[in-house]
C-alpha cells in the first residue's frame, strides 16, 4: 500500500483558518467600501480559507446594477506578524447573478447582410470553401486566355464551397419554393432573360437580366420563375360579357321639327 508523502499531504489538505485573518471582518469591509461605496456593501456572508494565513471574506453587493454579485476581499497575515493586510478586493458573481453572454468570435457572430461600406471581411487561409487556383509564375501565359478560362486567381471555389452556395441559393428566395415561383407561368430555364452562369453552377443557376423582374441582376435557379417571363401572354377572359339588354316593349315619344315633303324626300 502506497503512503502519501508529507509534501503531497500538505498540498491536498484543506488550509487551516488563520484566526487573525478570519477575525479581520472590519478590515475587509473597509476595503470593499473603499473600492466601491459604503452604501453598496451589505452583510458579511462568510469566509473561505485560500491558503496558509490567507482568508477571503464575502459581503453582499447592494449595487442595483450588480444584482446577485458579492464582494470578495482577501486578507493575509505575514508569518510571525500580528497585523492583517488586504491582498485583493474584487466583485464576483454569485448564484443568480446577471452575467454577460459567452464570448463568440466575430467570425461566428457575422451574419449575411452585416457587412457595410468600408468594412473588411478577411478570409481565413484554411477556408474550406476555397482551394488554390492556377497562377502563372513565369509571366509567359497569355493574359487574355487566362481571363477566358477564369484562371489566374490565387484561390477558387472548392467543391464544398460550390455545394454550400448551391444549397443556399436553391433553398432561398431565388429557388423554386417561393410563392412567386409557384405562381409563375413558366420556369426561368425557358426565359429569354435568363443568363446561365459559367462553370458547373450553370447546370442549375443563372442570372436574371429583365429589368422589370423582381430578381433582376440576381442569381436564380432554373426552376425559379416570376410573372415577367419572356413568353408570358395575356390570356383572354374566361367568360364573354353579356349582350346589352334592349327594351322592345316600351317606347319614348321624341319631339321633332315638322318637315315638308320636299325636305323629307329630297325633291326640289
Amino acid at each position: 500500500m502506497r503512503s502519501t508523502s508529507p509534501v503531497a499531504a500538505r498540498r491536498t489538505r484543506t488550509p487551516t483558518v488563520d484566526a487573525a485573518a478570519a477575525a479581520a471582518v472590519d478590515v475587509a469591509r473597509a476595503a470593499a467600501e473603499e473600492t466601491s461605496s459604503p452604501e453598496y456593501v451589505g452583510e458579511h456572508l462568510g469566509l473561505l480559507p485560500e491558503g496558509e494565513r490567507v482568508v477571503t471574506h464575502y459581503f453582499t453587493c447592494l449595487d442595483p446594477a450588480y444584482h446577485g454579485w458579492r464582494w470578495a476581499v482577501s486578507v493575509v497575515r505575514a508569518s510571525r506578524a500580528k497585523n492583517v493586510t488586504v491582498s485583493e478586493s474584487v466583485l464576483l458573481p454569485g448564484d443568480g447573478a446577471m452575467l454577460s453572454p459567452a464570448w463568440v468570435p466575430w467570425s461566428d457572430r457575422l451574419r449575411p447582410g452585416d457587412l457595410g461600406p468600408g468594412d473588411l471581411l478577411p478570409t481565413q487561409a484554411d477556408d474550406p470553401r476555397l482551394v488554390p487556383g492556377f497562377t502563372d509564375t513565369t509571366g509567359e501565359t497569355d493574359e487574355e486566355l487566362f481571363w477566358e478560362l477564369g484562371l489566374g486567381r490565387p484561390r477558387v471555389l472548392s467543391a464544398e464551397g460550390r455545394d454550400e452556395a448551391a444549397t443556399r441559393w436553391h433553398s432561398g428566395d431565388a429557388g423554386p419554393a417561393t410563392p412567386m415561383a409557384r405562381s409563375a407561368p413558366a420556369h426561368c430555364e425557358t426565359c429569354a432573360f435568363f443568363v446561365p452562369l459559367a462553370g458547373s453552377l450553370r447546370q442549375v443557376f443563372g442570372a436574371c437580366a429583365n429589368e422589370y423582374a423582381p430578381d433582376d441582376g440576381k442569381v436564380v435557379s432554373l426552376d425559379h420563375g416570376c410573372g415577367a417571363h419572356s413568353e408570358a401572354v395575356v390570356l383572354p377572359p374566361t367568360s364573354e360579357s353579356a349582350p346589352p339588354i334592349v327594351d322592345e316593349l316600351g317606347y319614348d315619344v321624341m319631339p321633332s321639327a315638322t318637315l315638308t315633303d320636299e325636305e323629307a324626300f329630297g325633291h326640289s
